[in-house]
């Protein structure tokens, strides 16, 4: 969980030093110095580890909820590594009109006198 609030303040960090287009409207925003954004960002990140202090059941409640996410997305990431991973039927690249649906049907194709020949590797040149 932590690692999804870290993600979410870097990528806002991140997000909020790009630069941006000039407009009339962004004339009219606060200006904020970096160091005073960093300042601002180590103070939150300071209270939210007394926010459990102030707010048990928030956090419980809040735990809970995180792990019932946890848990749907551990069940997501397996259901799609099985539709990764299943495997499909191989395709058929064998003779033309060869119906499978037929179990009596022979994949044999060699007659008897064919077997009988003895095999030999041809001479090296």
């Amino acid at each position: 969980m932590f690692f999804l609030l870290r993600l979410a303040f870097w990528l806002g960090l991140v997000l909020v030093l790009l630069p941006r287009d000039k407009t009339p409207e962004a004339d009219k925003t606060p200006q904020i110095s970096a160091s005073d954004a960093v300042s601002a960002a180590t103070a939150t990140i300071n209270d939210m580890g007394q926010f459990c202090k102030r707010q048990p059941s928030a956090c419980e409640v809040g735990g809970q909820a995180a792990t019932a996410i946890g848990q749907r997305a551990t069940d997501g990431a397996r259901k799609l590594y099985q539709i990764i991973t299943d495997k499909k039927p191989p395709d058929h690249t064998g003779s033309i009109g060869r119906d499978d649906t037929d179990p009596g049907a022979s994949r044999d194709t060699l007659t008897a006198d064919d077997q009988m020949i003895e095999f030999r590797l041809p001479p090296m040149p």
